[in-house]
């Protein structure tokens, strides 16, 4: 059974990031938003476990039901996506496209790969890519334009036209609070040293968090679920979301691949080959990117700190070519592209590597 719910909060929200935090080894803990999809399919599969009365205890039991940290069974997620629903309808927000530039005091347009001077040595196989050619030819400085795009707003901003982006502060709040670690088997005596401060998301009003997921058939379209860092409220609803952009078959001959979520890849910034994803002769010409992002986690069933990775930051662009008849390829879970790692079962069917394909022209 098919879900997309909304979730509201209860009060505030607190999903960290991938660096493990303790009271004493790191005295900051930072909060995403939105979380990764790894903490959201945590959220979805713990409430599952809730709804069949399944303790962690009963390991076995956890397995049977919604299998092991790296097993994900029959479950199937896109998401989260940040939100708004009101009066009846919902807005998905994205990352700004990692290649947009200003053109106006308020707006910001996606770019094109061209050759700028001797262009960016990298560790791909062309040793070196085109460098992004922006507005003027002057490559920006730190923009304060806004991170986000409704799903209508990136369609158009991945064509090319010109988009006013959404600032944080129009969708959500950070709050920072102090906290001290508390003696275990004395109740109200704190420990020395242990002073730490918690960062908190507060979403704006009708702000939250939208998820698709399959494989769990919950009975009530609406719930209170525990959400993450201190088990904080959640309230879902069932919506009706827009369905994801299935990629044209073919490819455009020259096509850019948008990154609405994290990606692993075992190169690092790319997969060993393009081939694993696409069928036909695919050329990577140009990357924009900002960085990596460190995803970890928690595992709860076995009381321990998961390993973390490096994973390309949703809001990526990568730009390539085609030379006659190219697609992704058949069987790609969600047409998702990411690989997985550790043993882990296929990271796409919780969220990883969804992206939006759009055709770009030369310049």
């Amino acid at each position: 059974m098919s879900m997309r719910i909304f979730i509201e909060p209860e009060d505030v929200w607190l999903f960290r990031d991938g660096k493990p935090f303790d009271a004493g080894s790191d005295h900051r803990a930072r909060s995403l938003f939105p979380p990764y999809p790894n903490v959201m399919q945590g959220i979805i599969r713990s409430h599952q476990l809730i709804l069949q009365d399944i303790p962690l205890t009963k390991k076995d039991k956890v397995m049977e039901a919604v299998g092991t940290a790296t097993e994900y069974k029959g479950l199937r997620l896109r998401g989260p996506f940040v939100a708004k629903y009101k009066d009846g309808k919902l807005s998905t927000y994205f990352p700004v496209p990692a290649d947009a530039t200003p053109c106006s005091d308020d707006e910001v347009k996606s770019t094109a790969p061209r050759i700028c001077g001797d262009g960016v040595i990298t560790s791909h196989e062309k040793a070196t890519l085109p460098r992004l050619c922006f507005a003027n030819g002057i490559e920006p400085g730190k923009r304060d334009y806004g991170n986000w795009l409704t799903f209508d707003a990136l369609q158009d901003c991945l064509n090319g036209n010109a988009v006013k982006p959404v600032r944080d502060d129009e969708l959500f709040e950070r709050e920072s609070r102090l906290g001290i670690e508390i003696e275990a088997d004395r109740a109200r005596v704190t420990k020395e040293g242990q002073l730490y401060q918690a960062e908190f998301i507060r979403p704006c009003p009708d702000v939250g968090l939208y998820v698709e997921f399959e494989g769990y058939d919950w009975a009530d379209d609406q719930g209170l679920l525990r959400m993450a860092g201190e088990g904080r409220g959640g309230r879902y609803q069932s919506v009706n979301g827009s369905d994801w952009l299935v990629p044209e078959k073919p490819l455009p001959r020259l096509f850019k691949v948008y990154f609405a979520s994290p990606a692993y890849f075992s190169q690092g910034w790319r997969p060993e080959k393009w081939g694993t994803f696409f069928e036909g002769d695919v050329l990577l010409e140009a990357v924009a990117l900002k960085g990596y992002e460190t995803i970890g986690g928690y595992d709860l069933a076995n009381n321990q700190q998961k390993a973390a990775y490096r994973f390309v930051p949703a809001g990526s662009v990568y730009y390539f070519s085609s030379h006659g008849a190219a697609k992704l390829k058949d069987g790609l879970v969600q047409n998702a592209i990411t690989e997985s790692f550790n043993n882990h079962d296929d990271i796409a069917k919780i969220g990883f590597g969804q992206v939006i394909i759009k055709e770009w022209k030369e310049k």
